[in-house]
């Protein structure tokens, strides 16, 4: 290659190196934003705290009676019961107010507060029973005695109290208490009386074997002894004075008067 030659090469390489050179650079590439941060995890919310049941049993009572209050609550730190105070989370308390009572019952733990009530209602208890004076205690001990006690009768010679009689007897003990309750200073007198066979001083004794005897019953009985007198009549004072055994039989008898 001739000089001349040689020198044009060597221009045009340069001017291209050169047209290189100044050519402009590229810009370069933005890199990409970063991922966003995790989204946190959202928070789990606390039950709230449960009342399973509050009741009181019964709902109504007297003054002076009492009830059960019963309960049962979950998810609670703390359970108080106002009038009561702080309890367990479960239980049940015998109460016995004066008055109807509300009870208010509060629940409280992480997830809030819940509140029951339940009401007792209490009246008041009924008055006593009035007492009245019975009716005899207005009468005299002579009108009780006639009212109140009846005449028990004996059979032939005899002065021991029959089978048939006891009944008569056993009510006529309660009356005799009843009547020295109104008249605690009455004395009552047991008459013994006969029919008229036999002779008077033997009727007389016999008079008086049916007034002890029916003494010694009523006695037994719980009437008090110092309140009974006895007296025979023997056969002076007869209710009926025909002679056949109907009458006789009535006039064998212990009769009750007033002193």
């Amino acid at each position: 290659m001739s000089r001349k030659n040689l020198s044009v090469a060597l221009l045009a390489l340069s001017l291209s190196l050169f047209a290189v050179g100044c050519k402009k650079k590229a810009p370069a590439a933005t890199p990409p934003p970063p991922p966003p941060p995790a989204a946190a995890a959202p928070a789990v919310a606390k039950p709230a705290p449960a009342i399973r049941a509050f009741t009181v049993e019964p709902s109504s009572i007297t003054a002076g009676q009492s009830a059960t209050l019963s309960w049962a609550v979950e998810n609670a730190d703390s359970v108080s019961i106002a009038g009561i105070g702080t309890v367990q989370s479960s239980g049940s308390r015998s109460v016995s107010p004066a008055s109807t009572t509300t009870y208010r019952l509060t629940a409280t733990g992480p997830g809030g507060t819940t509140e029951r009530s339940v009401t007792l209602s209490v009246s008041a208890p009924p008055p006593p029973p009035r007492v009245e004076t019975p009716r005899t205690a207005t009468k005299s001990l002579s009108e009780m005695v006639s009212s109140l006690l009846e005449d028990v009768y004996f059979d032939y010679d005899k002065s021991d109290v029959r089978d048939d009689t006891r009944s008569i007897l056993n009510k006529d003990a309660e009356a005799l208490k009843q009547i020295f309750a109104a008249h605690p200073n009455g004395i009552v007198t047991i008459e013994g009386h006969c029919d008229e066979r036999g002779s008077a001083e033997y009727n007389l004794g016999l008079g008086d074997r049916r007034s002890t005897s029916t003494k010694d019953y009523l006695v037994n009985l719980g009437v008090p002894a110092d309140k009974l007198n006895v007296i025979s009549y023997g056969n002076e004072k007869p209710t009926c004075s025909e002679a056949n055994e109907a009458c006789y039989q009535k006039n064998r008898r212990a009769h009750f008067s007033a002193n």
